[in-house]
């Protein structure tokens, strides 16, 4: 079967107030929404796309329906960074054959997932 499907066009989701989480994962993360008139570009890369069970802890809240992984580059860097401007940083990281994991939270909490990938 041809692939047909290139990769991901796009994230849509829903906020208790999109303009000012758009400029959270702009300040924080660098990752610009369609407000600030500019398109995020993303290096090219690994991407995991896998359904959990429905009763998955892993997203942390029960209401969370989805988490976004994002890959990074220096994770330790960023967490500093983060910490600096006073993110919320889940005190569990994780370092396997696949890399190194820790987690965030956004304003709104949903937690989101970092991911540096082994070279």
């Amino acid at each position: 079967m041809e692939k047909l499907v290139t990769g991901f066009g796009g994230f849509f989701f829903r906020a208790k107030d999109a303009n000012a989480l758009s400029k959270w994962y702009d300040e924080n993360l660098g990752i610009n929404s369609l407000q600030s008139g500019e398109v995020w570009q993303q290096q090219a890369g690994q991407t995991v796309f896998m359904p959990f069970k429905q009763d998955t802890t892993y997203f942390g809240s029960p209401a969370q329906q989805f988490m976004i992984n994002f890959r990074v580059t220096d994770l330790d860097a960023l967490l500093a960074q983060l910490a600096e401007k006073g993110v919320r940083i889940d005190e569990k990281k994780q370092d396997d054959e696949y890399g190194k994991f820790a987690w965030i939270y956004d304003p709104e909490g949903n937690k989101i997932e970092l991911w540096q990938p082994v070279e």
